[in-house]
């Protein structure tokens, strides 16, 4: 059974936007919302970013990059992960063939 979307009312910066969104989905998507209206407004009240365009994208351009560092790190620990279990089972193969 599909569910459809459901409207969600977010608040940024004093605008509203309604945006279609799977039920499962909306909790994280108004903390989003939250997070973005913050860091938008502190850019807008920290006076070095003028134009609610020019904050949007500022504010956009530092999530992405939050976003990008966090993937990296991730990568970095998948593999360490893997490396880790591949040491293990060679371990345990050998531990294995001992006996």
């Amino acid at each position: 059974m599909n569910i459809k979307p459901q409207q969600v009312s977010l608040m940024i910066m004093g605008k509203e936007y309604r945006i279609a969104c799977d039920l499962e989905d909306q909790d994280e998507l108004i903390y989003s919302a939250q997070q973005l209206d913050l860091q938008m407004k502190r850019m807008r009240d920290s006076g070095k970013v003028a134009g609610p365009d020019r904050i949007a994208v500022m504010a956009a351009l530092n999530l992405a990059h939050e976003l990008q560092i966090l993937k990296t790190e991730n990568a970095r620990l998948n593999k360490k992960l893997i490396d880790c279990f591949d040491k293990l089972s060679l371990k345990l193969e050998n531990v294995l063939e001992k006996n």
